[in-house]
């Protein structure tokens, strides 16, 4: 029958080539962005690019404000030359014109304070100081867009500082006289092993001297249960008694577990068991290609639940204290949630070791969070399956680029020296793999919508709230915490109608978690907010919690006992009635997956 004039009928074959040019032109696009990626670190340019012309093209429509960094300009040339008038005056004696950033240790050594160095160095920070104010406060440009801004200035600032150059740097200039040159050759010896070992895979020079079950996640214990994503490790008792409850560890998939079980001598595991306490930790599979499509609920199911049951079916009738870190107590908060939610009361306590819950305000790594650049990372993730965590090392580094960056090309490369491989290092360069999906899922869901913490987060298809959560909660924050910084894991007490201990620790996101008993330089602060308590914002709890000496891994026992049912017997390594036989010695065979 013929169609009604000025109506069209598409046929069957025009349909499947639309279908088919539309998977072609899909394919092609993410093959080409996952090709560039491996250039860019797996940073997107096209983000980059909208936020520079952003800046930009706000800046241009600005004459007021081009006019006010013309007279900074001119002020702080001023305040260059008067230092430089001084240094004449009385050498090495003068005002400096501006003060380094705390966290800014390029140029303490004494003999950046003589001439002509102090003028290089001085000159950087004003020019720096400058760009800061070029990139900030420009009306009409996102925040989001004027953060990347002025992070990448600094970033492209930084490559030009004094201290990277042998012409501007006297500590390098010292060095080479007193060696002769040799530690140019020695740090080119250095680079081009460090280029090899990268190239083949093979891990930094020294880490070959901890060796993952030997000296690094070394406590003694069994794996008890396995499943297609984890093992869990169930340690053995360290004392004749313990408490009645145990503990399971819910580390980050990011990461590999044993961090938290490093030496002998700074192991959290090895800690707790000597405080009288059963520990299960998480072992996490290092996901490759065929496990694309697991998702964050596949880690809730196979990870905090399957173990949960296995621990339940270990130490029956007893609650369970639960601890999880970084991403591992996002994943624990969602489980602890849903399971409020269902009447599922198995929950002791909630332990969240530098975990976000809340991502408004997710610190610099916030920079690499937006649609353009997830877009970017699921196409990268898309063709090989997963996210290498050498893929993610590039945008880490940026936000430390400082310490991890230039210190290194200058102490290494320049310097000739090499530092010392530390347990913690070599776990650094452990790296894992991220599933395709999974990733997709946080960095959409949390970081991008901020689910979770505004009650859209589905689990099993219907929301979950924090509010439901009514177990006490400690929670552990760090000073210098670039990847969650303290003020993020401080809004747990915005999130939960619990008592909450808020702990912060001087430190940074791993070191400052690594925190054993009599180690020089530590010191926390800590407070207990209960349940009808008004709520204290982070700048009056800064000033108001008290301050202790010390690690705070005492304060964090001491809270699990006194949040315990008392002592008895340790129980048994697994339970071969419900099918939980020791299947190997800790630390199993998933941490060994490369």
């Amino acid at each position: 029958m013929a169609s009604d004039k000025g109506s069209s009928v598409v046929s069957p074959t025009a349909a499947h080539d639309s279908y088919v040019v539309t998977a072609l032109s899909d394919i092609t696009d993410r093959a080409l962005h996952a090709a560039l990626a491996r250039f860019t670190l797996g940073l997107s340019p096209a983000a980059v690019a909208a936020a520079y012309l952003d800046w930009l093209v706000h800046l241009m429509a600005a004459p007021g404000k081009r006019l006010q960094l013309l007279d900074k300009m001119a002020r702080k040339s001023m305040r260059l030359a008067d230092f430089a008038s001084q240094q004449m005056v009385h050498p090495g004696k003068a005002a400096p014109a501006i003060e380094p950033l705390p966290q800014d240790r390029r140029f303490v050594g004494e003999s950046w304070q003589h001439p002509p160095f102090n003028l290089f160095y001085q000159g950087f920070l004003l020019q720096q100081q400058w760009w800061h104010n070029a990139t900030s406060d420009v009306r009409g440009v996102t925040r989001h867009h004027e953060e990347i801004a002025r992070f990448s200035c600094r970033q492209i600032l930084d490559v030009f500082a004094p201290s990277n150059f042998l012409l501007t740097n006297p500590e390098l200039q010292q060095r080479t006289f007193e060696t002769g040159g040799q530690n140019l050759l020695v740090g080119m010896q250095h680079l081009f092993e460090d280029w090899q070992r990268a190239i083949s895979g093979k891990r930094p020079v020294g880490s070959e001297a901890y060796v993952v079950g030997g000296n690094v996640a070394a406590t003694a214990g069994k794996v008890v249960f396995r499943n297609r994503l984890i093992e869990l490790l169930q340690y053995e008792p360290a004392t004749a008694q313990l408490h009645a409850e145990p503990v399971l560890i819910v580390p980050a998939w990011i990461m590999k577990y044993y961090i938290l079980d490093l030496s002998a001598q700074n192991s959290l595991v090895r800690y707790l068991t000597s405080q009288g306490f059963t520990v299960f930790m998480i072992s996490w599979k290092n996901p490759a290609t065929d496990d694309r499509d697991l998702g964050m609920d596949d880690y809730r199911r196979l990870g905090v639940m399957a173990a949960l049951d296995a621990i339940t079916a270990i130490v029956p009738e007893r609650k369970i204290h639960t601890m999880g870190y970084c991403l591992g107590g996002t994943l624990l908060s969602i489980a602890a949630s849903a399971m409020a939610r269902d009447g599922d009361l198995r929950l002791k306590t909630m332990t969240l070791l530098a975990a976000q819950t809340d991502f408004t305000e997710a610190g610099e790594l916030m920079l690499f969070i937006d649609e353009s650049q997830i877009a970017f990372l699921e196409d990268m993730m898309w063709e090989q399956g997963f996210l290498d965590a050498k893929q993610m090392a590039g945008a880490f580094q940026m936000l430390r680029s400082n310490d991890l960056i230039w210190s290194v090309v200058l102490h290494r490369y320049l310097m000739g020296t090499r530092e010392p491989m530390s347990d913690l290092m070599a776990w650094n360069a452990d790296a894992t793999r991220l599933p395709y999906r999974m990733h997709s899922e946080y960095l959409r869901g949390l970081f991008l919508a901020n689910d979770l913490a505004e009650g859209r987060y589905l689990v099993e298809g219907r929301p979950v709230a924090l509010t439901d959560i009514r177990v006490p909660i400690f929670a552990v924050g760090t000073s210098w915490d670039h990847v969650a910084p303290w003020r993020s894991t401080y809004k747990i007490h915005l999130l939960a109608d619990t008592e909450v201990t808020y702990v912060l620790t001087n430190g940074g996101h791993n070191a400052g978690i690594v925190s054993e008993p009599d180690r020089i330089g530590r010191h926390h602060q800590v407070m207990t907010k209960k349940a009808e308590d008004r709520y204290v914002d982070p700048d009056t709890w800064l000033a108001i919690a008290p301050q202790r000496d010390g690690s705070w891994w005492p304060t964090l026992a001491t809270w699990l006992a006194s949040h315990s049912d008392g002592m008895q017997p340790p129980p048994s390594m697994g339970n071969p009635a419900a099918g939980l036989v020791a299947l190997c010695d800790a630390p199993g065979t998933y941490v060994l997956q490369e």
